[in-house]
């Protein structure tokens, strides 16, 4: 069963669902008051009569008024009968009749764009995007685990354990594999859901050294972020202790980069240093592909800048996300000539246009206005075509919240989503951007990486 489904409006159907109800309500009203499934049928048609209603007025309150009063009526079913057949049909997610109550509960959660532009309504058209889980769960989903952060960040904390429960099984069912991991993800969304007890726990179970080495830092990374020093510090030992002992090769760049952020520095550069020392004689040796891109991300965050442009090089074609990464990484220690002329020369219009991004946002932490104005004007020159993408306006919107730090990028927001509807663009790919993008705009911190 999927979490968003083609059927029909919950409504039609009314008159049958009706009739087939009558049967049960009939007889008497002394047994209908001690009878549960004749109780539940009675609500039921009163909620089938209210979405009638809701149906029948133009008027936005009175639809909302409507349909929460069947919203109440059907809850009532379950809280108060849950020992009706009606109850069971609602809690499984049965068609009864033509009724669909997954569609219903969207219904439910789309009256939040009452008002357009609230960060409940952006939320809700993401959603509506992204293709629908099917089971059984075969191993995580980068953008419904992206919607579980964003939830618990911006939205109903309530929807946080229902998304994330059943991928958590699904791991727990599979085997462990021998090389990679279906946990490359799963492990920093719990995180940054508040439960890294959990995610440590999963994490310890994984025998492969990158999956590893990603989530321990990724977690000491959230841990950080929730002001949890003292443990951050401990999972990045830990990262530390678990590479050395395993003869972890690159991966020890990632260990370089959680020992800055819990403020190790010389540390961190020194290991990160021997680490690339390492990789490059492996390259010599061996002619192979020189340098995982995660090392010049690293490069970027000690500030490296010849070391990091230069590993830049050799890995963006493969791995084009670490562009803007290390950019505004590089962009945020002051260097704004060798990274703003990097990014006017790359091709792709959304990388460009999310590197410019992460440049604004590095120039105002390195107190530079000036430099911010300037990128950001190279960005508006990108919006003057005719040929808006959505991923192009959402960086626009990045950018406003960035610059201005007020709400006047919730309208650049609500035209990227309109020009993805327009376009049709239900993909993954165009989904988790936008929650990405949502995230950080609201909270200041990155989602899933």
């Amino acid at each position: 069963m999927s979490f968003s489904r083609g059927i029909p409006h919950p409504a039609q159907g009314f008159c049958g669902v009706l009739l087939i109800l009558v049967a049960f309500v009939w007889p008497g009203a002394a047994f209908a008051e001690s009878d549960p499934a004749a109780q539940a049928n009675r609500l039921f048609v009163q909620a089938m009569q209210a979405i009638q209603k809701a149906d029948q007025t133009y008027d936005p309150q009175e639809q909302a008024k409507f349909l929460m009063e069947a919203d109440k009526l059907l809850s009532d079913i379950i809280t108060r009968l849950p020992e009706s057949p009606l109850a069971v049909q609602l809690v499984t997610n049965q068609f009864i009749g033509d009724f669909d109550y997954v569609a219903f509960q969207s219904r439910i959660r789309g009256l939040v764009c009452a008002e357009p532009q609230a960060t409940g309504c952006f939320l809700h058209r993401i959603e509506a995007m992204m293709p629908p889980l099917e089971y059984p769960i075969a191993g995580p989903r980068w953008d419904w685990l992206s919607l579980a952060v964003a939830h618990w960040h911006l939205g109903d904390r309530g929807r946080v354990k229902p998304i994330i429960a059943p991928f958590v099984m699904a791991l727990r069912r599979s085997a462990p594999p021998a090389e990679g991991s279906q946990d490359l993800f799963l492990g920093r969304a719990l995180a940054l859901t508040g439960e890294p007890d959990l995610a440590l726990r999963i994490t310890r179970s994984i025998a492969d050294c990158s999956t590893r080495i990603y989530n321990l830092t990724d977690i000491a990374e959230a841990l950080v972020w929730q002001g949890e020093g003292t443990r951050a510090t401990a999972v990045a030992e830990e990262a530390a202790d678990y590479a050395r002992a395993n003869a972890c090769a690159w991966e020890l760049g990632l260990v370089a980069q959680a020992l800055l952020r819990v403020g190790d520095e010389g540390r961190a550069r020194t290991l990160f240093l021997n680490t690339v020392e390492e990789q490059f004689s492996r390259f010599k040796d061996r002619r192979g592909t020189c340098c995982p891109p995660e090392l010049a991300v690293a490069a970027g965050d000690l500030g490296d800048v010849n070391l990091a442009l230069g590993l830049l090089r050799t890995v963006q074609e493969e791995s084009p996300w670490t562009v803007p990464q290390v950019l505004g990484k590089l962009g945020a220690r002051g260097e704004k000539t060798l990274t703003l002329t990097f990014a006017d020369q790359i091709a792709d219009v959304e990388l460009k246009a999310e590197t410019y991004v992460e440049l604004i946002g590095a120039s105002l932490k390195a107190g530079d206005r000036r430099q911010a104005d300037l990128v950001s004007t190279r960005l508006d020159g990108m919006l003057k075509g005719a040929d808006k993408s959505p991923l192009l306006l959402i960086q626009r919107a990045r950018a406003d919240r960035l610059l201005f730090k007020d709400q006047r990028w919730r309208p650049r927001f609500q035209q990227a989503l309109d020009q993805s509807d327009r376009e049709g663009q239900a993909r993954r790919d165009v989904a988790v951007p936008f929650l990405a993008a949502l995230v950080e705009i609201e909270t200041g911190r990155a989602m899933l990486e």
